[in-house]
């Protein structure tokens, strides 16, 4: 059975969290989801059988996985138990599926899937939640085009649902903004490997969130296409290579290992996080640095990350390069002593929910002094009380303030299942810190 069928936290209303003492523990998170996106999207390309070893299986690579055997050309098989996710060509065509193709609030799925779909024959429409419906897909639609490629918001506004007509994605040459996201560009360079053209890839400005398109080029690399690139201003990918099958294995989470740092940072213990380390291409892996100015001790070796909590004081930080640790690097930010400045985070607005707006909303309920910015937050230090947390269909809101109840009396989690879209064992692997940590309401 599923995490999500034996766990009863996720389904509960609400968790209250029961604070620990120091601890020391070795955790081992659930695999990358950017990285196992990245993989089941180029396994499904390459045309040969793929196994995705330590694959993260959670309502996101479920919904790809779902829409990738919709296309027909393969079957994407997801094993939660054994963590694998085995891809088997079917020998059939891409061909669009009759129906809408829904993706929940996957965000990095429905970008992959929109530029995946030009290579389909018919027209496909894909959409996803209310909040999804809202999130800007502008800059990819405008960008395909000069791929082949016909893809348009069916409201006209720029959002799903997103209606693309193919078989059309021939390669080329196009110009994307890189200001809003960089899951555009990936998008791109995934689907370039199957352009019977070469394609060239120009970011007309600055690319936000750099770090995760080194891993779509990473992961590129992995299975056998090389991208040519002139920083992050130009790439390129030659048609005519060849995505290489077999297996591969998934590094850890390095945003889910955020929260288990958070922890460690906050309570004054000590956690290792194995099979992830110096080499790693994720961002997300420079909170342990954040955390290390901030008064935490840390050794990173090629295959771990261990941290110990210090006296946490305030720092000013730019996290443009890791967005979605900045919710956990906030909480910690509410027990450190004097400001922290977290900037150059506009692209939270448009995340799940606006992660600046909720993580300020939800810090102010338990007493913390927040300054809104449109780009970023100023929280000053002090003792956070007890709260009821409100968690914005946000997996990441959720797992954040959890750790602010591993050392806060009275923290009350709404909507726990809503980690199930990255970290369905969330609960789990919290209740390993000293034993079972929430009560389920």
């Amino acid at each position: 059975m599923s995490p999500v069928e034996t766990d009863p936290r996720l389904k509960a209303e609400s968790v209250t969290i029961r604070p620990l003492g120091a601890f020391r523990e070795t955790v081992r998170v659930l695999g990358s989801k950017s990285y196992s996106n990245r993989y089941l999207a180029l396994a499904s390309l390459s045309g040969e059988p793929t196994v995705i070893e330590g694959a993260l299986v959670c309502d996101d690579t479920r919904y790809l996985a779902d829409a990738l055997t919709r296309f027909g050309h393969v079957e994407a098989e997801v094993d939660a138990g054994a963590e694998r996710i085995t891809v088997t060509p079917t020998g059939r065509p891409m061909r669009a599926p009759a129906e809408e193709v829904y993706v929940g609030a996957a965000g990095t799925p429905i970008r992959i899937l929109i530029a995946m779909a030009g290579h389909a024959e018919g027209t496909t429409v894909l959409t996803g939640t209310a909040r999804m419906q809202e999130r800007p897909m502008g800059s990819l639609l405008d960008a395909l085009p000069g791929l082949g490629v016909t893809a348009e918001a069916v409201r006209g506004n720029g959002s799903p649902p997103v209606r693309v007509t193919g078989p059309s994605f021939r390669g080329g040459s196009t110009r994307i903004s890189g200001a809003v996201s960089s899951q555009f560009t990936s998008s791109l360079l995934i689907n370039a490997t199957r352009a019977e053209r070469d394609t060239e890839i120009h970011l007309v400005d600055e690319l936000v969130s750099k770090p995760y398109v080194d891993m779509t080029v990473a992961a590129l690399a992995e299975m056998g296409v090389t991208v040519e690139r002139d920083g992050y201003r130009r790439f390129a990918v030659a048609a005519g290579q060849k995505l290489r099958g077999g297996t591969v294995r998934v590094e850890p989470d390095a945003s889910g290992m955020s929260y288990f740092l958070a922890a460690a940072a906050v309570l004054g213990g000590t956690v290792t996080l194995p099979g992830i380390g110096a080499g790693s291409h994720q961002g997300d892996v420079g909170l342990v640095a954040a955390l290390t100015r901030m008064g935490c001790t840390a050794e990173v070796t090629d295959d771990s990350v261990t941290l110990t909590g210090g006296d946490l004081r305030g720092i000013d930080i730019d996290m443009e390069t890791m967005p979605d640790v900045v919710p956990t690097l906030a909480v910690v930010a509410a027990f450190a002593e004097g400001t922290t400045h977290i900037s150059n985070i506009a692209s939270l607005r448009i995340k799940e929910c606006d992660r600046i707006a909720a993580v300020a909303t939800e810090l102010r309920k338990m007493g913390v002094t927040v300054e809104e910015h449109a780009d970023a937050l100023t929280i000053t230090g002090g003792t956070p009380r007890g709260a009821v947390i409100d968690t914005y269909d946000d997996h990441r809101i959720a797992m954040c303030f959890a750790v602010a109840g591993l050392r806060t009396p009275g923290v009350v989690i709404k909507d726990p299942g809503c980690v199930a879209k990255s970290f369905p064992t969330f609960w789990q692997k919290l209740d390993t810190l000293a034993g079972p940590t929430t009560s389920t309401l």
